[in-house]
């Protein structure tokens, strides 16, 4: 199956004393990259869900926001941090007697500053845990969903590709077995331009004919380049849920070395030619690969 590493998630889950919101925003990344917003009273969780997450999440810049809502007042009360409180109030009046401001230090705005006030909750941790676990598991399965339905229009993509590539290597097979004829004929009709067909044996002008087919054979980077398509499309259509990103991107690589190879040793137009169509589909290729984890 294949996932794409951009989608997202979202789970609301209503309990006894607590309503949590879950949503998991992921966009393509090389790595794991994940960050977690939650309520301070909870941090003793998270490592715990950067686990869940990174069991079903293995690549990608992960956004992680919980949100949670108290149904009941038990346990929670209200905390202000005097000596935050007194340091901002300072800091205020040194810019009021700097700069001649009006002082309109209030309590109320001083409370409106960041972390002044704190809402501390006395949790009993497993139960807090059971809850956001099944909210954010279910936050998982939407987010996975929505990436194997975006996975699914990528492989269709790349598969479709794939198509227009095969063809073009075909008709490179083709055209370059008739290459040494070709360059036979053009020897001759020099020699004959120049009056030296007696001069050269026929000795001389096959070792120029075996030098050519030699130089310019492409038939084992067609026979490779084509392992390496079918190697793709197999990966492709596996069925397990492992990661294939890296894997199609390595492929992506030795494919790439084959057509540069065969661009190299190109001596037609026609074959240079079906060589830049490769070159550019494998490039769009590649710009999707990037998407798939």
């Amino acid at each position: 199956m294949i996932r794409s590493m951009t989608g997202f998630g979202r789970s609301i889950n209503s309990f006894t004393n607590r309503r949590y919101t879950v949503e998991i925003k992921t966009v393509n990344h090389r790595y794991n990259d994940t960050s977690i917003r939650m309520p301070r009273y909870m941090i003793g969780l998270e490592d715990k869900l950067r686990k869940l997450i990174s069991e079903s999440v293995s690549r990608g810049k992960i956004d992680v926001f919980i949100n949670v809502e108290n149904l009941s007042d038990d346990n929670q009360s209200v905390k202000i941090d005097e000596s935050l409180a007194g340091s901002y109030i300072e800091e205020m009046r040194k810019l009021i007697d700097k700069y001649g401001l009006s002082n309109d230090i209030t309590a109320t705005s001083v409370l409106r500053l960041p972390d002044v006030i704190n809402y501390s909750n006395e949790i009993d941790e497993e139960e807090y845990w059971k809850e956001l676990l099944e909210t954010t598991t279910a936050a998982i399965d939407a987010l996975n969903s929505a990436r194997a339905k975006e996975g699914e229009n990528l492989k269709a993509d790349l598969l479709n590709r794939l198509s227009e590539i095969l063809p073009q290597i075909d008709f490179m097979k083709e055209r370059s077995s008739g290459l040494v004829d070709e360059y036979k004929k053009k020897l001759e009709a020099r020699l004959d331009e120049l009056n030296a067909k007696g001069i050269v044996d026929e000795a001389r002008l096959g070792a120029e004919l075996v030098l050519f087919a030699d130089k310019s054979s492409i038939a084992e980077e067609i026979t490779r380049l084509n392992s390496h398509i079918k190697s793709f499309q197999d990966v492709l259509n596996q069925k397990d849920d492992k990661p294939i990103g890296k894997k199609l991107d390595f492929i992506l690589q030795e494919m790439n070395r084959e057509i540069n190879t065969i661009g190299s040793k190109a001596n037609c137009l026609d074959i240079t030619n079906a060589v830049v169509f490769v070159k550019n589909e494998i490039e769009n290729i590649r710009e999707q690969v990037q998407n798939i984890e």
